[in-house]
C-alpha cells in the first residue's frame, strides 16, 4: 500500500535518524510433528535480534508478528532501505523495548504470507517437498498459532534462552503471546498483547472468511495446485484489498480513496468500478507480488481456528498464565474490537491474575497496533520494568 508504506517511512525517519542494522539469520528443525500429528521434514524459519544477550540469558523479549508481517520488527537491514521495521518506534536503544537492557528476538512464522520476499524464510504450501521435488501445495498441513509457538520454542532452546522476560505481539501475534504464556506459565514473565484476544469468536471467524474467499473462487487456484502456472492474482489481490480494508478504521480509510459521489462514471455505467475500489485493489496488487494465495489460505485457518490452550476450553486454560499481563487494544479497532480484550481480561482476573487494560488511540483502526504504537510507548515502558 503506497500510502501506508509513506506513512510507516515518514515515522521512521522521525524517529530512528541512526537506525539499528540488523540481518536476519536462518533456524532449521530436522522435522516438526503439528499438532494434528503430520509431519514436516525439514522446517525452516528466517529471525531476527536487536540488543545482546546477557550472560545468564535472562534479559530476552520475543516479539511475534502479525498476520501480513515478519521478523523484522526494528531496525534496517541496509541504511538506505526506504523503512525500518514494523515497531522500530518502539524498538531500539532508549526506546520502550531498550535493546540496551534487552536482547529482543522476532521470527518469521510458519506459512508466512511473504513468502517471496528475499528477506523471508518461511517454511509452508510454496516451499519444495522434498519427498516430490515439488510445492507442497495442499499437502502441506492445516498448521495452528499453537504450531508457530512450538518453532519459536525450538529457536530459543537452540539459543539456551530458557526464560523470557516478556512475550509482546500485535493481532495475529497477540495470539502466539498468549499461548506463549499458557503453555509455558514458568517461562514467561510478562505478556503484552497488543490488538489481540485470547479467543477468535464465530463473527470475526466468519469475517476472515471473507479474505479466503476471493482466492477459493479464482479458476487460476486450481485446487491449490497453481504453482507451475503462476499464482492466482485476482483471488490473492482482492483478498488483500479485503484485509486493508478491515484493518482500517473508516476515519483512517475515507480521506485515502475516491468519494463514490464524485465517481462520475459509477452515475452512467453499472458496469463501472468504483475508483476507490480501483484504487485499493492496485494497491493490493503491488503486495500480492510478495505474497502467496496458498499461504494466505493457511494464515486465514490458523487465526479462525485460535483459542488460548488449542482445546475445549479457552477460559480455563487461561488460568494457566502466570505472567504479568497488559492488554493493549485500539480504541478504534473494528478487525478485533477492544470487546474481546476486554472479556479476556476479565476471564483473566477471574482466575486470578491481575491482568491490566490500556487502549491505543489513534483514526487507524487495528493499523494502529502497528502505526500508532508510540502513543503507548511509556506504558511499555513501564511495564517492562
Amino acid at each position: 500500500m503506497r500510502w501506508l508504506t509513506a506513512l510507516i517511512l515518514c515515522f521512521s525517519v522521525a524517529v530512528s535518524a541512526d537506525p539499528l542494522l540488523v540481518a536476519k539469520q536462518r533456524f532449521t528443525l530436522d522435522k516438526f510433528t503439528t499438532e494434528n500429528g503430520q509431519t514436516i521434514a525439514p522446517v525452516n524459519i528466517g529471525w531476527e535480534a536487536y540488543g545482546t544477550l546477557n550472560s545468564d540469558k535472562s534479559n530476552a523479549i520475543l516479539i511475534t508478528h502479525f498476520f501480513s508481517g515478519s521478523s523484522h520488527a526494528a531496525g534496517k537491514y541496509h541504511t538506505e532501505d526506504a523503512a525500518a521495521g514494523y515497531w522500530d518506534a518502539i524498538i531500539g536503544p532508549d526506546k520502550a523495548i531498550d535493546t540496551n537492557k534487552f536482547y529482543v528476538i522476532s521470527s518469521d512464522t510458519l506459512v508466512n504470507a511473504n513468502v517471496f520476499d528475499p528477506k523471508v524464510i518461511t517454511t509452508g504450501p510454496a516451499t519444495i517437498n522434498p519427498a516430490t521435488s515439488k510445492p507442497y501445495g495442499l499437502a502441506f498441513p492445516v498448521v495452528t498459532i499453537g504450531d508457530f509457538v512450538e518453532v519459536q520454542k525450538a529457536l530459543l532452546d537452540s539459543l539456551g534462552i530458557d526464560k523470557l522476560h516478556a512475550v509482546i505481539g500485535p493481532s495475529m501475534g497477540s495470539f502466539q503471546a498468549i499461548e506463549w504464556a499458557v503453555r509455558y506459565p514458568d517461562k514467561v514473565e510478562r505478556l503484552l498483547p497488543v490488538i489481540g484476544s485470547a479467543y477468535m469468536d464465530n463473527y470475526s471467524a466468519i469475517k476472515l472468511q471473507r479474505w479466503a474467499y476471493p482466492i477459493l473462487q479464482d479458476p487460476a487456484w486450481q485446487g491449490g495446485d497453481y504453482y507451475d502456472k503462476g499464482q492466482p492474482w485476482q483471488g490473492l489481490s482482492t483478498a488483500l484489498a479485503y484485509i486493508t480494508q478491515d484493518a482500517l478504521h473508516p476515519d483512517g480509510f475515507n480521506p485515502r480513496y475516491a468519494a463514490f459521489s464524485t465517481d462520475k462514471a459509477l452515475h452512467q455505467d453499472i458496469r463501472a468500478l468504483p475508483q476507490a475500489w480501483q484504487q485499493l485493489l492496485a494497491q493490493a496488487r503491488q503486495r500480492a507480488a510478495k505474497q502467496d494465495a496458498n499461504h494466505i489460505l493457511y494464515l486465514v485457518r490458523a487465526s479462525q481456528l485460535w483459542r488460548a490452550g488449542m482445546g475445549d476450553n479457552w477460559q480455563q486454560a487461561l488460568g494457566r498464565v502466570k505472567a504479568k499481563t497488559l492488554f493493549l487494544p485500539a480504541s478504534g479497532d473494528l478487525l478485533l474490537p477492544p470487546a474481546l480484550s476486554q472479556h479476556s481480561v476479565k476471564v483473566m482476573q477471574a482466575a486470578g491474575n491481575s491482568a491490566q487494560y490500556g487502549e491505543i488511540p489513534g483514526s487507524f483502526g487495528h493499523l494502529d497496533g502497528v502505526l500508532g504504537i508510540s502513543t503507548v510507548a511509556s506504558q511499555i515502558s513501564d511495564f517492562l520494568k
